[in-house]
């Protein structure tokens, strides 16, 4: 059996905060993983611009109210989840992501969580577990699932690396450069194929 892990923003959806940072005009916002690796580093700094320009969870939610999944994205997960088991592997929060569920059909997600106070001010986030998307599908490798990991970003190299196999979606040139190992897709129907061909393949997966 295939379990097949994916990144959610950035894959199935747009990237958050880049929607957070064009509605506030706050153009620091704007940095994600594919800018700056470390993770910590990246939330350090947006809580710190949350709090300078006094944006509450609600502003946040507003923002997020309005995105819709990339075109393609709800179809290939309704598809993918007939075929095999699928997973949301995502460091964003249960509070950003749960209103989105809905539109992407309500697929299995793995994420964090965060410390709001009863004014709404964003005061900490709670990572789960330090790594959690490769410990995610080490897990499920001990578990003797075979795995099938995909993202866009640097913080999905770890569970791309530790899959059966991986493959970047719609990355920027920067990571694939960084990662010449791993093939990089654009399209929904090539992902599908990817998939398709791991399905139907009952031998012992090759890394690559």
């Amino acid at each position: 059996m295939l379990v097949a892990c994916f990144d959610m923003e950035g894959v199935f959806l747009p990237e958050i905060w880049i929607e957070v940072s064009k509605i506030t005009g706050i153009k620091e916002l704007a940095l994600t993983t594919r800018d700056v690796q470390d993770y910590d580093e990246l939330m350090l700094g947006r809580l710190r611009l949350l709090d300078q320009h006094g944006i509450t969870i609600d502003k946040i939610q507003e923002v997020i109210s309005t995105i819709k999944p990339v075109e393609g994205a709800r179809e290939f997960l309704d598809w993918a989840k007939s075929q095999c088991q699928l997973i949301v592997l995502s460091d964003t929060f249960y509070e950003f992501a749960k209103p989105l569920m809905p539109a992407l059909g309500w697929p299995t997600l793995f994420c964090h969580n965060l410390t709001l106070a009863p004014s709404g001010r964003i005061e900490n986030y709670n990572i789960r577990i330090k790594d959690p998307k490769r410990r995610a599908v080490l897990s499920f490798r001990d578990l003797n699932f075979r795995t099938f990991a995909c993202g866009d970003s640097y913080n999905d190299v770890s569970m791309i690396q530790e899959a059966d196999h991986g493959c970047f979606f719609r990355a920027p040139e920067n990571v694939l450069a960084d990662y010449p190992n791993y093939s990089g897709y654009t399209s929904f129907d090539e992902l599908r194929e990817v998939l398709t061909g791991l399905i139907s393949s009952n031998s012992e997966l090759e890394r690559v």
